[in-house]
């Protein structure tokens, strides 16, 4: 498996925080060709390698449902290490991942509220565990209460900002997902309630591991974000299945190559 192609030595690098790369090559199948195609070349440093025991749909929960999301727990421990609860706005991949992450970190009695305005997809996060947050009700959060750390997963800026209002003393808001801004007082918002805002950008290489044996651990529960599989020659109907709402992961897979 491969991610963005980080150079390896600079400051980011050395201290292995490959993820902010101040020297970064490309993000490959993004700002490089090939994410959709048979084969892409890549700097054999980007590789992490993953046994034949992990079928490749299953593998790829490493990077964005597992790797994106742990790392988001990461970044809000950095700032409160006392986390008893959790509000995540948006219930996509990136939503169920940090819900599902949080669980495996915090235990399975862990309260994580996330909301959404798929009616779907907040069935199938209460199905790992999560309170659904249905986000088109008056008032949709007035049941959520003050949690320790919010995510927003969703790019809004409406999300970010009603996190940021509900949660408690020395919370931290982490956006995760791109998109839209926020506004913030900084006497109201942040100052007196001594609240953080945080950024988390995909994840460092040296996560990979710790990750692929939770994933070996838990392969059954993780693999269950994984809703739909396409070949590639399938990719536009890939597409519209995902933007249609009801949809965990869906994942693009090249038949016939040998991996």
């Amino acid at each position: 498996m491969f991610l963005m192609d980080y150079c390896g030595v600079c400051r980011s690098c050395r201290l292995g925080a490959t993820n902010q790369c101040l020297d970064k090559r490309a993000d490959m199948g993004i700002a490089d060709d090939g994410g959709y195609g048979p084969f892409e070349i890549v700097h054999e440093t980007n590789f992490f390698p993953v046994t034949d025991d992990i079928e490749l749909p299953t593998a790829t929960m490493l990077l964005d449902v597992m790797g994106t999301s742990s790392h988001a727990l990461g970044r809000a421990a950095l700032v409160r290490p006392d986390i008893e609860s959790i509000y995540i706005a948006g219930a996509g991949p990136i939503g169920i991942g940090i819900l599902l992450m949080a669980k495996l970190r915090y235990g399975a009695g862990l309260p994580v509220h996330i909301s959404d305005v798929s009616k779907w997809r907040l069935e199938f996060a209460e199905s790992f565990g999560g309170i659904p947050v249905d986000a088109t009700a008056p008032n949709a959060l007035a049941t959520v209460g003050r949690p320790d750390v919010a995510f927003d997963a969703s790019g809004k800026e409406i999300a970010r900002r009603a996190a940021l209002d509900i949660i408690g003393k020395r919370g931290a808001l982490v956006c995760v997902g791109h998109g839209e801004t926020v506004t913030v007082d900084v006497s109201n918002d942040l100052l007196e309630p001594e609240h953080a805002v945080l950024g988390s950008e995909y994840f460092r290489f040296d996560e990979l591991g710790a990750n692929l044996e939770l994933l070996r651990e838990n392969e059954d529960s993780i693999s269950r974000v994984i809703t739909h599989t396409f070949p590639v020659d399938e990719l536009d109907n890939a597409f519209e299945t995902f933007l249609g709402g009801e949809t965990g992961k869906v994942v693009v897979v090249q038949e016939g190559t040998q991996w």
